[in-house]
């Protein structure tokens, strides 16, 4: 079984600001593109770097709202608002 990884959300500058858990970096970007204001037509860049290694992936994320699945518990709202995630390229960096 994998473990959790921790991952950094850094924005365009190179600062880092977040940390996202997940056994896949994908996972982690889900749930960072969850908190972000993309769209579908205009996604918003997510740059993720695992702690203790040097490689940035790179995703195109955003959040739409779409309807509840039938079974949902009557806690659930109508809608939800579900994140979706595009990788676009792997970086390994020299200096960070």
């Amino acid at each position: 079984m994998t473990e959790t990884r921790n991952f950094v959300l850094r924005d365009k500058k190179g600062e880092e600001h977040g940390v996202f858990t997940g056994k896949q970096p994908r996972q982690a970007a889900l749930k960072a593109a969850n908190r972000g204001n993309g769209t579908k037509k205009k996604p918003e860049q997510i740059i993720l770097r695992e702690r203790g290694t040097k490689k940035l992936h790179y995703y195109d994320g955003w959040r739409e709202e779409v309807s509840a699945p039938k079974n949902k518990p009557s806690w659930m709202p109508d809608t939800i608002k579900k994140p979706n995630v595009k990788k676009t390229k792997i970086e390994v960096v020299d200096k960070l």
